[in-house]
């Protein structure tokens, strides 16, 4: 399996700063911010499935446009995952006709742009020999991070979404075998300590204390920093002298596991 990281900050501002969005594979989107809106139209026709962690814009922003942008180019729907109550959220607040067009009826409900498919913590979506399951998160919104699972090659990815302190998540990475890579945010600075628990994010001290409760050693890549905060982040992780060694993740890198 193939990584894109499309964006990864925590908000926007030149300089690469894209909201979060991961490309696996050319055909499946886990979360739609910002980060898709430089592919260019050929590449956003070819996404068929997108995993969303949660409902907040920063994650959502560019799912409405892409699907308008491509709905006519396709033979078949695009397919958005998550869980039953994020599907309530951006059916209500988002495809209301209001907001945007509701696409999961466009053209026609038989034939539309968009479908929806509800999905649980620890229930795994199968394509091909790609397994994508759900993952605990502790968020203002109900949330999840995702486990990706090569069948081929038995490497797993995994990304923390937005959350907080979050011991089912952890209980569930140190059952998964081969952790090749971890993607976990930390949003604020240590400085915003009390602003992040009370937003439910992650701080550089907050992170380090999370990342002791894993077993494994994969390599841990840092998301979602606030763009006027990324460098006071990475200079306190990298003071924490975690064994883990994370480091912050960059747009356009690639992961192959």
């Amino acid at each position: 399996m193939r990584v894109e990281i499309l964006g990864c900050s925590g908000g926007i501002g030149g300089n690469g700063m894209r909201t979060t969005s991961l490309l696996v594979d050319n055909d499946i989107l886990i979360d739609a911010g910002t980060g898709v809106g430089d592919l260019s139209l050929e590449r956003l026709a070819v996404i068929d499935h997108v995993f969303i962690t949660h409902a907040h814009l920063d994650h959502i922003a560019c799912l409405p446009l892409m699907v308008d942008s491509v709905g006519e180019l396709r033979e078949r729907p695009v397919t958005m995952y998550a869980t039953r109550e994020t599907l309530e959220i951006v059916r209500k607040h988002i495809f209301n006709w209001q907001i945007w067009p509701d696409f999961s009826q466009i053209p026609t409900p038989e034939n539309p742009f968009l479908r929806f498919a509800a999905i649980e913590v620890g229930q795994t979506v199968t394509l091909g020999t790609r397994s994508i399951t759900p993952l605990p998160a502790t968020h203002t919104v109900p949330a999840v991070g995702y486990h990706l699972h090569n069948q081929a090659s038995g490497a797993s990815l995994a990304f923390s979404g937005d959350t907080c302190i979050c011991d089912p998540l952890w209980e569930f990475l140190n059952t998964i075998g081969d952790l090749r890579y971890l993607i976990i945010e930390a949003a604020f600075a240590d400085r915003e300590r009390d602003l992040a628990l009370l937003s439910k994010h992650l701080c550089p001290s907050l992170l380090l204390d999370e990342l002791a409760k894993l077993r494994a050693r994969p390599e841990v890549l840092v998301t979602h920093a606030k763009p006027n905060q990324q460098e006071q982040i990475a200079l306190e992780i990298s003071a924490g002298n975690s064994p883990h060694r994370p480091r912050m993740l960059a747009p356009g890198v690639t992961l192959e596991f």
